[in-house]
């Protein structure tokens, strides 16, 4: 599919009727980013960012510890709110703080691992793109990948970020077992049979609980992946979503916005020999999709005629290879993003509302829409808990213009059928909403009050969000 051109003749035309581009849509109400300054000590304080650009911080200080004892000591005696980063992927709050900054890049790589049951541990600060190539070399594999490869495992845990696929879990749900310092310097080692409780709630925490330094997987053998990649009509592909998610290991689907044809991404397990993905091209066609919002977001129906003609007879993407180089896609253009969880069958029901309200009212909006599935579990803040298939509905906004409007207005429909956010994406929620959806939100409340009863992990975010504030 060679997406890299295929707008090319479409706003070469738009360009020849000499039409107008569109405004900045609204990027001067975008939060604006601290400046260096110095702090109490004389020290240079330096601002901190997430990757999209939109949160900011200016720590008091900024923590690298080099061992466990170092970082138990840390969790008593540095500046509060002390809060974990890992690669700034997260579009809330969690990260920012006025206190002390803790970085675990020096609790990575891969530490131990077992033949026998296919299980793994590695350092917390470990990039998921590390984590491929060192599985591969003992012979196991992830059995599930989320699409970005440079989070850290310990910040993917504690947000719930997953990958897509009827049968597979989010990344949380593969961990056997983890290594927790709480903020009083204790070091607890939990599991489903050592700290039972501690293990349900850190799995998916926050980075409220403390710092984890260690997680062990359960894998499968390393294998290859064949990824297929091809455009169908949209309500076509919306009739068969169901059975796509059932025929295939992995399935998602992208809506266009303002355009009849939709992107179908298959993922399975295959022995072909190896055939690369190649040059990646879904960052120049997405920066296609906005040059063609700049210039006919005036006139919808041009804009669906242009990307129909655009998108018609595309020769589908067909690769094989080792399974970390089939999952995750380079994400280049940054942008801003909300994700809801629902009940699998109100995940279509729910699509046709938020693409009913693109289509009537935010005629700016040009970032693909993301629908993927996932196996429920039972951690106890894990947002696919209680359903025996979650449906996810992705919503972005491009990173230089402002995304609280057009999220306003999706994000009302996400909860009219009890969606769960996605907890490192752009949501509303407060702790009475959150309450009713997560059976054991005052255990894991409770849970955090005593491992952290000084409130040390804390910043104003997550006071909020639990109702501390």
């Amino acid at each position: 599919m060679n997406r890299r051109d295929f707008l090319i003749a479409s706003l070469a035309a738009a360009g020849s009727l000499g039409l107008s581009a569109c405004d900045d849509r609204g990027a001067a109400e975008m939060p604006k980013a601290p400046t260096p300054t110095t702090g109490p000590d004389g020290k240079r304080l330096l601002p901190w960012q997430n990757w999209s650009g939109y949160l900011h911080a200016l720590p008091t200080r900024r923590l690298v510890p080099q061992s466990e004892d170092e970082l138990a000591s840390l969790l008593k005696s540095a500046p509060a709110p002390i809060r974990p980063v890992g690669a700034g992927h997260s579009f809330t709050a969690l990260v920012p703080t006025a206190g002390s900054l803790l970085s675990l890049r020096n609790f990575s790589g891969l530490l131990a691992h077992d033949a026998e049951t296919l299980t793994a541990s590695f350092g917390a600060g470990t990039r998921l793109g590390d984590v491929g190539p060192a599985l591969d070399a003992i012979g196991q594999a992830l059995a599930n990948m989320p699409d970005i490869d440079s989070q850290t495992l310990s910040g993917a845990i504690a947000t719930a970020t997953h990958g897509t696929g009827r049968g597979l879990g989010a990344l949380h749900s593969y961990v056997t077992g983890l290594r927790l310092v709480t903020p009083r310097g204790e070091v607890l080692d939990c599991s489903a049979e050592r700290n039972p409780q501690v293990f349900a709630a850190a799995r998916v925490s926050l980075g409220s609980l403390g710092v984890i330094t260690q997680l062990t997987l359960r894998n499968v053998p390393t294998h290859r992946l064949r990824r297929r990649v091809w455009f169908e009509p949209l309500e076509q592909l919306l009739e068969r979503f169901d059975e796509l998610t059932r025929q295939h290991h992995s399935f998602e689907m992208y809506y266009l916005p303002f355009c009849s044809t939709a992107v179908a991404i298959a993922i399975d397990p295959t022995d072909a020999p190896i055939s690369p993905r190649g040059e990646e091209q879904d960052n120049d066609a997405v920066m296609q999709l906005k040059r063609a919002r700049d210039w006919l977001s005036w006139w919808p129906g041009l804009r669906r005629r242009v990307l129909d003609l655009a998108t018609q007879d595309l020769t589908p993407e067909d690769a094989v290879d080792l399974w970390y180089r089939i999952f995750p896609s380079s994400r280049e253009v940054r942008f801003n993003e909300m994700e809801y969880h629902l009940d699998a069958q109100a995940l279509i029901p729910a699509f046709r509302r938020v693409r009913e309200c693109i289509e009537t009212r935010h005629h700016a909006e040009f970032f693909p829409i993301e629908l993927r599935v996932v196996r429920g579990d039972d951690a106890w803040l894990s947002p696919f808990q209680g359903h025996e298939v979650s449906g996810s509905i992705a919503i972005h906004r491009y990173h230089l213009e402002d995304p609280l409007p057009y999220f306003a207005d999706i994000e009302p429909i996400f909860q009219s059928y009890d969606g769960r956010p996605h907890w490192g994406k752009m949501h509303t929620l407060d702790a009475a909403r959150l309450a009713s959806l997560y059976p054991r939100w005052a255990d894991f409340l409770a849970l955090r009050a005593e491992l952290d009863p000084e409130g040390r992990m804390l910043n104003p975010y997550l006071r909020t969000l639990f109702g501390l504030a």
